[in-house]
């Protein structure tokens, strides 16, 4: 599912217009993203939590050349599934 056919689904689900559910998609993307920005966790209970993951920085190689490089520290955001979600999964 890409994002407008999320759009279009939520529309329906929540019976918005097409442009309302954008709207209200966007919004959520951009919560979420300015939350993580500000180092906080986005807890969704039953649904699952978004957070920011610190990586340090280590030694890699360079496939093509073998030669070892230092990948520096990095922060990505992540998701863990709530209990609901998995379970949802499994039925």
């Amino acid at each position: 599912m890409n994002k407008a056919e999320l759009v279009s689904a939520v529309a329906e689900k929540a019976q918005l217009t097409e442009e309302d559910a954008k709207k209200a998609v966007n919004a959520f993307f951009a919560v979420v993203q300015e939350a993580l920005k500000a180092g906080d966790t986005v807890q969704l209970l039953g649904f699952g939590t978004f957070k920011v993951r610190e990586r340090t920085a280590r030694e890699g190689r360079n496939p093509q050349t073998g030669e070892t490089i230092i990948i520096k520290a990095s922060k990505t955001p992540t998701f863990k599934a709530g209990k609901s979600l998995r379970d949802a999964m499994e039925a």
